[in-house]
């Protein structure tokens, strides 16, 4: 089970969005992260991560999208499923074989 979040979504899109911002400007780039984590309470390492993220999202700097990442994670799980299943049916098979190879009485 996921931890529970810390901030809200709301205020984790209008940080996000107002670090982006300010980012494109050159003049307020300088301090900006700290300046709005300052001003909507928010750790500024917690609002870097979200900017990174955001900024992988729009292929604004090279790396593997949310979407990206959730499906890897669901195939991984999925080939985790399916290795287990194949580890059972090989086990299974062996099992039935060596009855099979038995003398009758």
């Amino acid at each position: 089970m996921a931890a529970p979040r810390r901030y809200p979504d709301e205020l984790r899109e209008r940080a996000t969005r107002l670090a982006v911002e300010a980012r494109k400007h050159p003049v307020a780039r300088t301090g900006a992260i700290k300046r709005i984590a300052g001003q909507l309470d928010v750790h500024p390492e917690a609002l870097r991560g979200w900017i990174k993220r955001a900024e992988t999202d729009e292929g604004l700097v090279p790396g593997v999208t949310s979407q990206d990442a959730a499906r890897i994670a669901e195939l991984e799980r999925e080939v985790k499923e399916l290795r287990r299943a194949n580890a059972i049916l090989k086990s299974a098979s062996a099992f039935f074989a060596a009855e099979l190879d038995r003398p009758l009485r």
